[in-house]
């Protein structure tokens, strides 16, 4: 392990200031609020048009409706927590956002098949017939129930591709294009609703009501997903400038464009990049900024672990460049002191190498790496050090014996006041998990530990 230090001149401070203390929590309560005050008012709608209940028949088909209701409620959530709303983003953060994704796909996809089940079976005892010929019934016959059958379909496709086992078998891209069906399964699955659901039926209100929130959720998805990136592109015309190694399997991007000191990002964050080349136009895939973003130009930092990452090394200069972004809240805003440490497995240095020259106050950086080649970006973080009087320490694998462990009596060793600390975290899943788990160890309130995934 190898470790810098100098004190020649004063830290310089950031370009963002400190956050109020909570802020991110209040933003994330105010929001589950908001969530549930919805998914109650669905339950309103039900409880008003549900009579007396009879018999086993009706309290399959009431319990049918009410999964219904509450399926078609959250697919609306789920294109909001898809669409990149820029005040979500910056509140709640893509890694807190990504969480809620998952949680309410799962529940989607719970209620989607409870539904299906309890309305047949309901319908079924009512009619006096048996659940598959009432089946081939609901398909067939009900205006819409082919749609709704195909959305099924589209929903439990999506939810096998999303499971672990399977995500790790798929690129990226294909994972990504894939659960781009979860779009198709909701515009199918809403006309069912509607013409079948007796909540609808005759209330205009409720069905004012539903088109509504269907609008407003599409509405920020076009606006956000869609008008956003095409403005942002055509005000910045980005173009690859530099395509330069940094170590085994690692590259930096360099890009240029218009008017880049009027861009709104923050070190920390990343974007969506599409590069129009005949290779990878046809996908968009998130990279953090390695360098904070200047006149001069924007950078990423990438390591080459699958078809996309690999090709960048092929970039030429002047390729044209579209991004979507910035988004991410794992920024200086969500320091609360003015100490930080900074934890970086290989490339997750990238975000960091950017927060480590802008962070205010005293920042510490801990870099590990499986070799000393791939400390990649070295000479900057020393330069930076030296500029700012900052610590940096670097850990690797190989050689045996110069690996710092990531427990917290060595946390403690490294930065004594490390409890004292923001701490931020960058990595691959396993580092940060056991980093995460040594910092609480070490006395860090969780809510100091700042890390972020950009899956969505």
């Amino acid at each position: 392990m190898a470790a810098h230090a100098a004190r020649s001149t004063p830290p310089r401070r950031g370009r963002t200031g400190l956050s109020l203390p909570g802020r991110d929590t209040l933003a994330a309560l105010l929001a589950s609020v908001a969530g549930w005050l919805g998914a109650a008012g669905v339950v309103a709608l039900w409880w008003a048009d549900t009579g007396s209940v009879v018999g086993a028949a009706g309290w399959l088909t009431g319990a049918g409706r009410l999964t219904g209701l509450l399926a078609g409620y959250l697919c609306a959530v789920l294109v909001v927590l898809m669409a990149r709303v820029p005040v979500l983003d910056r509140t709640l953060g893509t890694d807190r956002l990504a969480r809620w994704h998952a949680a309410a796909g799962r529940y989607t996809i719970s209620l989607i098949l409870a539904h299906a089940v309890l309305i047949t079976e309901g319908y079924a005892l009512t009619g006096g017939t048996g659940p598959l010929r009432q089946t081939a019934h609901l398909v067939l016959d009900y205006p819409d129930m082919l749609k709704a059958t195909a959305a099924c379909g589209l929903f439990l496709a999506t939810a096998v591709l999303s499971a672990r086992a399977a995500r790790r078998r798929l690129s990226y891209e294909t994972w990504y294009f894939l659960h781009l069906l979860t779009y198709a399964a909701i515009f199918l699955a809403f006309g069912h609703q509607l013409s079948n659901g007796a909540e609808f039926t005759g209330n205009p209100a409720a069905q004012a009501a539903w088109y509504v929130l269907y609008a407003t959720a599409a509405g920020l998805l076009v606006v956000f997903r869609l008008l956003a990136p095409l403005r942002f592109g055509l005000r910045h015309r980005l173009r690859v400038a530099e395509v330069r190694p940094e170590g085994p399997g690692v590259v930096s991007v360099r890009l240029t464009g218009r008017r880049l000191g009027e861009m709104a990002a923050r070190e920390g964050q990343f974007f969506r990049w599409r590069f129009l080349d005949r290779r990878l136009w046809w996908t968009s895939t998130p990279y953090s900024l390695s360098a904070p973003v200047g006149p001069h130009g924007m950078r990423i930092t990438v390591k080459a672990a699958g078809g996309h990452s690999a090709a960048l090394a092929r970039l030429r200069p002047g390729t044209r460049v579209w991004a979507e972004g910035p988004y991410g809240a794992m920024t200086a805003a969500r320091a609360r002191s003015r100490k930080s440490l900074l934890l970086a497995g290989g490339v997750g240095i990238a975000p960091l190498r950017a927060l480590f020259e802008t962070l205010p106050g005293d920042p510490v950086l801990l870099f590990r790496a499986r070799t000393a080649d791939d400390l990649v970006l070295r000479e900057e973080l020393d330069a930076i050090a030296a500029v700012r009087g900052a610590r940096v320490h670097y850990s690797v694998s190989e050689p045996p014996g110069l690996r710092l462990p990531m427990e917290p009596g060595a946390l403690r060793a490294l930065v004594p006041d490390v409890a004292e600390r923001d701490c931020f975290v960058c990595g691959p899943p396993g580092m940060a998990q056991a980093a995460r788990t040594a910092l609480v160890a070490a006395g860090v309130p969780s809510r100091r530990i700042h890390q972020e995934a950009f899956a969505l």
